[in-house]
């Protein structure tokens, strides 16, 4: 192998070394953070290649360098949160243009969506994104975008990148057009699915959760190998400040250095979890891809190396009930959020997806009766015990 070339480097090589060479003035093994705002020139015009932070900043370089490379792309924008990244992405589009997206949608997105982004003039479309068809069917003349959010939040529905992606493209082609096509990757993590290797165009990450992993930073960031993407993108985040500061960049970048033997903890767990939950007599549906009772497994294995961490779940009870669940866990954390090393639950329809209209929810199957876990990596043992006491005081009080 020619190691030379660092393009041939494995995952978990790449997450720790790539973007991140010791430091050239003092040797540091890690690189520094760089908590400065400004830059001395050498003279006028003369820069050693950062002039000021809000247009560059080396380790705001160095994180997206990194995470390009994991997701297999060329250009990487880090962004103060998921949300901020998602927003800034949608600059590129105007009045009069129309986007398709999934309907089982991160509840965050939902409402930019829907509250901020149709005030400009932008046109949505929700498909259930289980079948790739409905995205072909739902495309208009003024299609500009096709969102793809795959495993979806918070039902961990799929979507068949290929399958989709292939359809756009040949739209694209017959009608010489271009429907840019995004996929929200914050589940999967590119350790897991890598949505540029399947064609699509840029992908989004709310690098918060599993990219991070540990639940103390908040960021975004955007990949894309496509120049043109990349440019527009450049330019309206020095034009408009909408950037990460260096400390929760290097942060991100020793969470990464993790996140390969992070997910195959998340996975074993959660899939340990699942297996135990379908079994329980209290529970009407459990929601992970990754069982072999799934729809969607076979999708699952085709683009997914492996699981997640994330679980959702329907007991056969009210709200109250779902209340003293939740509130009864131990281990498990009530918190918004996931990705973390710790296990949360959280109850979508009054956390997540609260903005969410409670028809539209009912719509989509975000019901009151439904849970969801970001599980750990703590030891599988406890996290099983710690939902066995919680749905035993369920038996108790019933």
């Amino acid at each position: 192998m020619n190691l030379e070339n660092t393009e041939n480097w494995g995952f978990e090589t790449k997450a720790i070394l790539k973007g991140q060479s010791p430091d050239p003035t003092t040797g540091a093994t890690i690189p520094p953070i760089y908590q400065t705002s400004t830059y001395t020139l050498e003279g006028i015009g003369e820069t050693k290649g950062y002039c000021y932070s809000r247009t560059g900043n080396p380790t705001r370089s160095a994180a997206a360098e990194c995470l390009a490379s994991l997701e297999g792309g060329k250009f990487g924008f880090i962004y103060p949160s998921g949300i901020g990244a998602i927003h800034a992405f949608m600059q590129q589009f105007s009045a009069g243009d129309h986007v398709v997206t999934c309907e089982d949608l991160y509840g965050g997105a939902h409402r930019l969506f829907t509250q901020f982004m149709t005030k400009v003039g932008i046109e949505f479309t929700f498909v259930d994104a289980r079948d790739s068809d409905n995205y072909i069917k739902a495309i208009k003349p003024n299609t500009k975008l096709v969102w793809i959010e795959t495993p979806s939040n918070p039902k961990m529905h799929l979507c068949d990148i290929a399958s989709v992606v292939e359809q756009v493209k040949a739209i694209n082609k017959k009608e010489d057009r271009k429907i840019i096509i995004t996929a929200d990757n914050t589940f999967a993590s590119p350790y897991l699915q890598r949505p540029l290797s399947f064609g699509v165009d840029v992908v989004m990450h709310s690098c918060t959760k599993y990219l991070g992993g540990h639940s103390d930073l908040l960021l975004g960031a955007l990949i894309t190998s496509d120049e043109e993407i990349a440019e527009k993108l450049a330019y309206h985040q020095n034009a408009t400040g909408t950037i990460a500061g260096p400390f929760d960049c290097w942060l991100l970048m020793r969470g990464m250095k993790t996140l390969a033997v992070r997910m195959k903890q998340h996975h074993e767990n959660a899939l340990t979890l699942a297996k135990w939950l379908e079994q329980h007599p209290l529970v009407k549906v459990v929601n992970c891809p990754a069982l072999e009772s799934s729809p969607q497994h076979e999708l699952y294995k085709k683009q997914m190396d492996l699981y997640n961490g994330m679980i959702s779940f329907e007991i056969d009870a009210d709200i109250e009930t779902v209340k003293q669940l939740v509130s009864g866990l131990k281990i498990f954390q009530l918190a918004e959020s996931l990705g973390g090393v710790e296990s949360l639950s959280c109850h979508p329809a009054t956390m997540t997806h609260a903005a969410v209209p409670a028809e539209r929810r009912k719509e989509l199957g975000i019901n009151d009766n439904l849970v969801r876990l970001s599980v750990g990596i703590e030891d599988v043992k406890d996290l099983q015990a710690d939902l066995e006491q919680a749905f035993s005081k369920l038996a108790a009080t019933a």
